[in-house]
C-alpha cells in the first residue's frame, strides 16, 4: 500500500467533505495540502496560513504559501497575529492555540468541515518523548489521537521521510523553519538529541514508539469501561470503596472525577490518592482548578472557588 493509500485508509480525508488545512509552509504541512487535494479534491479544501512575524522569513512562507495554493487550486486565507506582553503560557503554546483556533473559525463558516494539521508518525514519537519526561503517568504514553473532535491527523502514520519522499516526487518545495533544528526549545532537543540517541539503540526505535502508543490507546479505552463500572454512573464514590480497589483503579477513579468536575486534564489528582484516603472530611486541592471534597466518608470533586478579592 503506497503512502497515499495509508492517508485515504484513515478516513480522516474522504469524499468532497469541506477540510481546512493548516499549512505552515514546512514538508509536512505541504504533503498534508497535496494529498488533500488529491483525496477531496480542490474545491473541498480550505488552506489556513497564520503569520506571527515571530521570524524574518515569516513573509517569505506566507508568499511561499499563496504560491502552493494557487498552484492546486486552493482557496487560502492568511491570519496575522501578535502575541500579547502578558500572554500566559510558553510561545509555542501560544502559536498553537491561536492556529488552532483561527483554523475552528474558518471550518465552522463551512459545513461539517474538519481541521487537518500535519503532525507525522515522527512527531507522535517525538511528542511521546517529550511527554514522558515532562509528565509522569500513563496518558504521557497515549501521544496525540488521530480525531480530536472536528481536529483530525491524517498523517499519523506515515513518517517525516516520507513526506519529504512525496514533496519531491511530486516536485512540491518547502520552507526550512531554522528553530526546528535548533535547540532553544525542548521539542528541538528531544529531536535533536534524543531521537537520534534511540536510532543508534535501535534503528525501529521511532516506530517502536509508535506502536506502543497505539497500543496503549486500545488498552486506555478498556480501561475508560472498568472506571465506568467502578463508578456506576455516579459522580461520586465512597471513600471506604475508593480504598477497597486496587490501587490503579482508585487513581483512576480520582482523576476521572476531577476531570469530570472541571472538564480539564487533570494530571495530578490521582497522585494525591493517599492524601485524599486520609483526608477525613475537607477538601483538597487537586491541581487545574479541582479539588476533592469529602463529606460523611463520600468523595465528590469540585472546581476551586475563586479567591476572594483582596480589600485595598
Amino acid at each position: 500500500m503506497d503512502v497515499l493509500e495509508r492517508v485515504a485508509a484513515t478516513g480522516l480525508l474522504a469524499g468532497e467533505r469541506p477540510v481546512v488545512v493548516l499549512v505552515s509552509g514546512g514538508r509536512d504541512s505541504v504533503c498534508l495540502l497535496d494529498m488533500a487535494v488529491a483525496l477531496c479534491g480542490a474545491g473541498a479544501v480550505r488552506a489556513l496560513h497564520v503569520n506571527y512575524g515571530l521570524r524574518a522569513e515569516a513573509g517569505g512562507d506566507e508568499a511561499h504559501c499563496a504560491s502552493l495554493c494557487e498552484t492546486l487550486g486552493v482557496a487560502l486565507e492568511v491570519t496575522r497575529a501578535e502575541r500579547p506582553a502578558d500572554a500566559p503560557g510558553n510561545l509555542q503554546a501560544w502559536a498553537r492555540d491561536v492556529r488552532y483556533a483561527a483554523g475552528a473559525a474558518l471550518a465552522a463558516t463551512l459545513p461539517g468541515a474538519r481541521v487537518a494539521v500535519g503532525h507525522t508518525a515522527t512527531d507522535q514519537a517525538e511528542t511521546i518523548l517529550y511527554r514522558l519526561a515532562a509528565s509522569p503517568g500513563r496518558r504521557a504514553l497515549l501521544g496525540m489521537e488521530p480525531r480530536t473532535g472536528r481536529l483530525v491527523r491524517p498523517l499519523l502514520g506515515i513518517t517525516r521521510e516520507e513526506t519529504t519522499a512525496w514533496c519531491r516526487t511530486r516536485g512540491l518545495e518547502w520552507r526550512e523553519d531554522a528553530t526546528n533544528a535548533g535547540d532553544r526549545y525542548a521539542r528541538g532537543r528531544v529531536r535533536g538529541g534524543l531521537v537520534p540517541a534511540l536510532r543508534a539503540v535501535h534503528p525501529a526505535a521511532e516506530r517502536n514508539v509508535v506502536r506502543t502508543a497505539e497500543l496503549l490507546r486500545d488498552e486506555a479505552e478498556v480501561l475508560d469501561v472498568v472506571v465506568d463500572t467502578a463508578l456506576a454512573g455516579r459522580d461520586h464514590v465512597a471513600v471506604g470503596h475508593l480504598a477497597a480497589l486496587p490501587r490503579a483503579l482508585a487513581r483512576l477513579v480520582v482523576r476521572r472525577l476531577a476531570e469530570g468536575a472541571t472538564g480539564e486534564l487533570c494530571p495530578r489528582a490521582s497522585g494525591r490518592l493517599d492524601e485524599i484516603l486520609a483526608l477525613g472530611d475537607g477538601a483538597l486541592d487537586l491541581g487545574r482548578g479541582a479539588r476533592a471534597v469529602v463529606e460523611d466518608a463520600v468523595l465528590r470533586c469540585e472546581r476551586t472557588p475563586p479567591l476572594p478579592a483582596r480589600r485595598t
